[in-house]
């Protein structure tokens, strides 16, 4: 089966590359920019080559930052006695979207995972060590990923700064507006185990 011409066969396979974009979806997108308009085209081109150009990474926290630190880093009001450590850049959105923290944040870049040859030096622990023993910060908080690699580095971050700084973990269990009968054996547990009395 024919590809169509190779300037449409190349954008489609580029497109493939994306994550959760198969071939299909990838062809479908592609036949949607050769059908848009011109302008709206390059502004998509634009858009692309900007955000790789502009944004790199805060050199404090390691979030997302457009210039040397992020917009929450630089922000007066945030409170920098509190700490929230996250793998990725991608978790601090839907932190901030709850509007319920106010401190800054720390983007390790991946979580521990030896079998993948991950470990310590491949990721901003010593740069948050390094931050808690600056001073001014009384808690961090440990918001890695309920997974097995995610856990694990929550732990081993724990035994690394417990004696200089409060840790606290991300409570995990039950979302809400869902039924026990569809909850897996491990969320239920640690919604067990996290339980708390009611105010």
């Amino acid at each position: 089966m024919s590809e169509g011409p190779a300037p449409l066969a190349r954008l489609t396979a580029e497109l493939s590359q994306l994550p959760g974009i198969g071939r299909r979806t990838a062809q479908r997108l592609a036949f949607h920019i050769l059908r848009s308009d011109d302008a709206d085209a390059r502004n998509l081109a634009e858009a692309i080559t900007e955000v790789k150009e502009k944004v790199g990474l805060c050199e404090t926290c390691f979030n997302l930052a457009e210039g040397p630190v992020c917009r929450i880093c630089e922000d007066p009001t945030r409170d920098g006695s509190v700490i929230c450590v996250v793998e990725e850049p991608a978790d601090v959105i839907p932190l901030e979207r709850t509007h319920e923290y106010r401190g800054l944040y720390h983007v390790l870049g991946g979580a521990l995972s030896p079998i993948d040859g991950i470990d310590e030096s491949d990721l901003r622990i010593a740069e948050l060590r390094r931050r808690v023993e600056g001073g001014g910060v009384d808690e961090v908080i440990l918001a890695t990923n309920p997974t097995t690699t995610g856990e694990a580095t929550a732990i081993h971050i724990a035994d690394l700064i417990r004696s200089e700084v409060k840790v606290t973990r991300l409570a995990s269990g039950l979302p809400v507006g869902a039924d026990l009968e569809h909850a897996d054996e491990v969320t239920l547990g640690k919604a067990m185990a996290g339980r708390r009395d009611l105010d």
